[in-house]
């Protein structure tokens, strides 16, 4: 059927009348789209052939629509006749009339575009490559035909270029001569045609390309316009190939830097050509360009103020606001010259720095004292555009100085944050002098700068606000700004209002609210729900506490509140402005409460009436939650109940953020309003809690008993409270405490419910332990309790005991130590959670009165169950923590004595010194020196266990008496024994906490001799420091910052196979390997992983990736793992060094991906090797979100795999959308 409507089609499409042949090909382009459609051979070549005949049609619009068939026809037709037709339009385009060229010219890239498989791409390119090679090289064909042919080749060798490997030496051949012709425009498609073929060569023809452009442009009497050229060709070719092009910098940028000095005055292009060459070679070829960077940046500072025709007659600075005026006027009769083009020579010399800046985080330093007063002093550029990018630099290097010092607290004057602070005067000096400009665009760039400048250094601008506060105000206030202007301005002043002390505002908040408070008022909502935004943070600046205070905040609170209201009380806005309306409003009644008195009855019910609203209520209960808890006490009288009523119903509603919102704000109410609320309420309040409680959702648990707690907690509220609690509540808290998942915030506030319930008056202590022990019971249903249950109980048991008093504590110590006492007793989870419970307590209470309780727990060391074994070491150990002078020298005197408890003795010791390093306190020194000499004679010993415990030991007394142990320590890096040295290593490591210590000042002079172990020949020395260089790099990378030169060429030898640690052991039927040096591997990569994090400046990425990354990824999967993060942080933090050898990062993660288990592996194998492909994704997934990686065709080739596998394609997808 359709055939024969086909044929009726073709009729009428050759027939006389343009309209009815645009119907007709109109009606061919819809059925050639329908899934369904078929051809029979015969049918298939006159298609083919009428299709071609229209595009010659006189009428252009029938030709338009025939380009259009040809589309979905390549993919309908046989391979055979997709060749013939182009092979066709090839002809016609080189021998063809002219005014059919152009549209012959469409047609081949629309079927080259659309062709359906590489098999067909190869058949076409056979044919139609040797025709497009004789219309670029044959004599006597127009420059027209050689630009399409050109053109055309372009878009071949962009797609399919990796499939005519045979050719490429022919058409490097063909292409190469063709950058020395006449004609301007046939050189510019040459040099995108041989950039698209430079991706897919071979490098021995990409070395024979560059020599051969190198040539060229060494040749001294070249045209400038040649020259020209030939200069974009080589940024071109090192743009498509990335860092293949590193071996060739040696030749290209000392010509380049040539040029740029050498060339005459009028011939900018050539310098601005070569600028953006070394940009490409900065940002495609860190790793090789690195000896060139300080000559580049001389370079580009001495062309950032290039300008020969314009000598600057404005270089004093003058910062009175009398010049003004006269600049104005200066600047309007300024030299003008059209011809003038030195401006793109210093736009390029700007990105070209940008671009250093970005890849070279080694080198801030240096830039701030060479390129960042230069920078300062060109932001009085004249040329617009320019202007924009010197700011977009200066913006980059703001920006690298917080990448490469998160976290950092610096005082030495080499560091990027010092040597930026000392610069702060110059940058807002010159700065407020372009918020005087005239032009919205530099106002809005030099906000921007402002406000990157902020983010850097929060509080630098303390002693400038005065001069910027007429600039805020003229962006605000003028008649000619633009809406982005006033969000730009607006955003900073947000910024730097949150980021400062209040008090250094007060001079200026006269000047600074007027204009703020008038935008609150604007059209446009972004601007509203900006100037919103700022007036909350204006609030709490005018009123920053509520003493008795030096400013006068109360001609401010109207204007404001007013200003507030009249965007709170109007409905038809944007969402945006309304939230931003309700929190501001929210702040403004709990800091000036008490000065609203008489408006409060007008403006609570409005807020009660948003929390109705479905899309206003989350950010309207937030809003009650800061009133509630403002130190006003304002009055909710008029609309408490309703408040109540609202709340209670949120806590039924599915959105988790609403319902964790609301028990917060229930709670600030309750402590604040418990007395004026109803019984009736709180009977409503409980029910609903008692449905919170699970360990699903720990974050919303942790609340509900919070607020439990703050209900039982009001002594003058309704005595039924205690028994609801206990009713609806305890049960759900029983059944949590089995949970293995409790931990945290939710365990803590469990803690202080046990604790509550005791105090409420109508709950027995006696019914609450027995309910607390009786948990720990295997219930039939659920079989046996977790290991982690017993902590939480004995923790809940431990607090009920010290919330009751000392007579039911002891009573229920001395139930304890009965059940260890009662050998009969087979119950194993009875007596583990006995010794846990005496733990508990004894850790919070001393226990010395119990006679002998420290002999009946080293009792239970004899157990035959392995977790009461190490029960009673945590219990011997926390028990001592209660009294350290009676119970501290009995375990030092037993692990002397008893060889076989030792473990599980020292495991006691670890709890005391432990305990005592997280709360400060002091040993004796007669007792300190009697644990050390324990501990190191235990440093050789056998058993890892052992060791580890005596390093922790040795690591947290480091802390508590530095002075002593790091000269101890630093004795034993040259012991004879290994087993030593990686001990007191490992010992460094527990030493070095987050928090800010006595040891840091001591340790930091000494730190080399232990991590320089990282060569020591044994291997577990070298993973002992690897590991302490690893939790230096966490928790204080300052420590380590002027080591890490030296350590990390250490560090990345220890990624790398070893062929002496692997060996083969003979187990009989088979040989199995072993590599002693894989968890070493894994450990160095984990290290460089927190290294990435905290100290960017120093890792040099690309000299990393290739060749110690790159093996990572090809290694075991323990290490393939960490890889893969380190990839994905590396493609965020440095996506030029990734760029720059993402080619040879392809194969391993391809392979990674494909890779299938065996048929007969088991479970654990296939789960592990599903997290492989899922972290090989998720490396794959960052890598593809780098902007420019589309010049890796294997990278290209990657993904398209990738979506042609269904599988593949799902499992990225998912990983994407995470």
């Amino acid at each position: 059927m359709a055939n024969l409507a086909l044929t009726g089609i073709l009729e009428k499409m050759t027939g006389k009348d343009k309209d009815y042949r645009y119907m007709a090909t109109s009606d061919l382009l819809n059925e050639l789209n329908k899934e369904g459609f078929k051809l029979d051979s015969d049918l298939e070549m006159k298609l083919s052939n009428i299709v071609l005949q229209q595009l010659d049609d006189a009428a252009g619009d029938v030709s338009g629509l025939a380009v259009k068939c040809l589309a979905p026809l390549v993919k309908k037709v046989r391979e055979q006749q997709v060749v013939e037709m182009t092979s066709k339009l090839c002809n016609k385009l080189l021998n063809g009339k002219d005014q059919h060229r152009d549209i012959a010219s469409i047609a081949l890239k629309t079927v080259i575009s659309e062709v359906p498989s590489s098999s067909v791409a190869q058949s076409i390119l056979v044919s139609i490559s040797p025709q497009l090679i004789k219309g670029i090289t044959g004599s006597g064909l127009s420059t027209e035909i050689k630009c399409e042919c050109l053109d055309i080749l372009c878009d071949v060798l962009h797609k399919y270029g990796n499939l005519m490997v045979s050719d490429h030496e022919l058409l490097l051949g063909a292409l190469l001569p063709q950058l020395s012709c006449n004609q301007a425009t046939a050189r510019k498609k040459t040099v995108s045609c041989i950039a698209s073929l430079a991706s897919s060569l071979s490098d021995d023809l990409l070395a024979k390309a560059t020599v051969e452009v190198g040539k060229l442009l060494k040749n001294k009497g070249t045209k400038p316009e040649m020259a020209r050229t030939n200069i974009q060709m080589i940024g071109a070719l090192s743009r498509a190939v990335g860092y293949r092009f590193g071996p060739h910098l040696g030749d290209s940028v000392p010509v380049l830097v040539n040029y740029c000095t050498s060339s005459s005055e009028n011939d900018e292009e050539l310098r601005e050509y070569s600028f953006q060459a070394l940009e490409s070679f900065l940002l495609r070829c860190p790793r090789d360009i690195s000896s060139y960077c300080d000559e580049i940046l001389h370079l580009t500072l001495e062309y950032l103020s290039y300008d020969p025709n314009f000598t600057d007659n404005m270089e004093e600075d003058t910062d009175d606001e009398s010049h003004e005026e006269e600049e104005d006027e200066e600047s309007a009769n300024e030299y003008t010259d059209d011809e003038d083009i030195s401006w793109k020579v210093r736009r390029a010399a700007a990105k070209c720095l940008a671009a250093l800046i970005v890849s070279r985080p080694e080198m801030l330093s240096k830039l701030y004292e060479e390129a960042c007063p230069k920078l300062i002093d060109r932001f009085k550029e004249r040329e617009e555009n320019v202007k924009m990018d010197v700011f977009n630099t200066f913006i980059e290097l703001l920006r690298q100085t917080g990448n490469v010092t998160k976290g950092q607290i610096d005082v030495d004057e080499t560091s990027p944050r010092w040597l930026l602070k000392q610069e702060v005067p110059k940058i807002v000096r010159s700065i407020t002098r372009q918020l005087r400009e005239k032009s919205i665009k530099t106002k809005v760039g030099a906000f921007s700068v402002l406000k990157e400048l902020v983010i850097v250094l929060p509080d630098c601008l303390a002693d400038h606000i005065g001069l910027l506060i007429p600039g805020i105000e003229k962006a605000l206030c003028d008649k000619s700004a633009t809406s982005n202007l006033k969000i730009e301005a607006l955003i900073f002043t947000k910024l730097v209002l949150a980021s400062h002390v209040p008090s250094v505002f007060h001079p200026y908040i006269k000047a600074l609210s007027s204009p703020v408070l008038s935008a609150v008022g604007e059209r446009y909502y972004k601007v509203t729900a900006e100037a919103l935004r700022v007036c909350g943070e204006l609030v709490r600046v005018v009123r920053p506490n509520f003493e008795v205070y030096g400013f006068d905040f109360k001609p401010y609170v109207h204007p404001i509140y007013n200003a507030i209201m009249s965007r709170l009380t109007n409905q038809d806005q944007d969402q945006e402005v309304k939230e931003c309306a309700i929190s501001c409003m929210g702040l403004a009644i709990s800091t000036f409460g008490d000065n609203l008195k008489g408006e409060l009855p007008s403006c609570l019910p409005v807020l009660v009436d948003r929390m109705g609203n479905e899309i206003t209520r989350l950010t309207a209960v937030k809003a009650f939650s800061v009133i509630a808890a403002s130190p006003l006490r304002i009055d909710l009288s008029c609309v408490l109940e309703h408040i109540i009523a609202e709340l209670t119903a949120f806590l039924r509603k599915a959105n988790r953020a609403l319902r964790q919102a609301t028990l917060g704000t229930l709670n600030s109410l309750i402590v604040a309003y418990g007395d004026k609320i109803g019984p009736a309420a709180y009977e409503v309040i409980i029910a609903e809690l008692s449905t919170l409680i699970s360990d699903s959702d720990l974050h919303m648990t942790a609340l509900a008993l919070e607020l439990c707690c703050t209900l039982m907690a009001d002594r003058k509220s309704i005595p039924n409270v205690g028994l609801s609690v206990r009713n609806k509540v305890l049960p759900q808290a029983l059944t949590l405490i089995r949970s293995s998942l409790l931990q945290g915030q939710a365990l803590l506030a469990l803690q202080n419910f046990f604790a509550a319930l005791v105090y409420s008056a109508n709950t027995s202590f006696d019914a609450l332990l027995d309910s607390l022990l009786s948990t720990a019971k295997p219930s039939p249903q659920s079989g046996g309790v977790a290991k982690q249950a017993l902590f939480s109980i004995a923790q809940c048991v431990a607090v009920l005991c010290l919330t009751a008093d000392d007579q039911k504590c002891f009573s229920t110590v001395k139930m304890l130590t009965d059940i260890l006492k009662d050998d009969t007793s087979s119950n194993s989870t009875k007596q583990h959670l006995a010794l846990l419970c005496l733990g508990e307590i004894g850790r919070r209470k001393d226990l010395s009165l119990h006679a002998h309780i420290e002999n009946v727990v080293i009792e239970s060391f004899q157990s035959p169950f392995e977790e009461i074994k190490s029960a009673a070491s945590y219990a011997l150990g926390n028990i001592a923590v209660g009294n350290l002078s009676k119970y501290l020298p009995f375990i030092l005197d037993q692990i002397d004595n008893q060889q076989k408890k030792q473990y599980l003795l020292l495991h006691s010791l670890k709890e005391v010194i432990v305990r005592q390093s997280v709360d400060k306190s002091e040993f004796q020194d007669s007792s300190v020196e009697k644990i050390l000499n324990l501990l190191f004679n235990h440093c050789e010993s056998e058993e890892e266990g052992v060791r580890n415990v005596v390093a922790e030991c040795l690591g947290k007394i480091a802390l508590i008496e530095p002075g002593k142990l790091i000269p101890a320590l630093k004795e034993r890096t040259t012991s004879q024994a290994a087993f030593t040295r990686a001990t007191v290593v490992i010992a460094v490591k527990y030493s070095i906490v987050e928090r800010p210590e006595k040891i840091d000042d001591i340790i930091y002079p000494e730190i080399s001799s232990f991590f320089m172990l990282i060569r020591d020949h044994d291997r577990h020395v070298r993973r002992a420091a690897v590991m302490a260089l690893s939790t230096a790099a966490h928790n204080k990378p300052n420590l380590i910052k002027g080591l890490l030169p030296e350590i990390l060429p250490l560090l990345y030898d220890q990624t790398i196979i070893k062929q002496e640690l692997i060996r083969t052991v003979d187990l009989g039927p088979f040989k199995h390997v072993v590599d002693d040096g894989l968890e070493l591997r894994k450990a160095a990569f984990e290290c460089v992983d927190t290294l990435l994090d905290s100290c960017l400046d120093q890792v040099n990425p690309s000299s990393f990736i290739v060749p110690y990354l790159k093996s990572g990824l090809e290694d075991h999967y323990d290490v393939k793992m960490p890889c893969h993060l380190i990839l994905s942080k590396l493609a965020d933090k440095c996506p030029s060094a990734v760029l720059a050898v993402l080619d040879s990062l392809v194969d391993p993660l391809l392979k990674t991906i494909s890779f299938r288990p065996k048929q007969n592996a088991v479970k654990q194998e296939v789960d592990r090797n599903e997290d492989m492909v899922r972290s090989a994704f998720r490396a794959i997934a960052s890598l593809n979100r780098i902007s420019g990686g589309d010049c890796s065709h294997k990278f290209k080739n990657l993904m398209s795999e990738i979506s042609k596998s269904p599988t593949l394609w799902e499992k990225y997808c998912a990983i994407r959308n995470e």
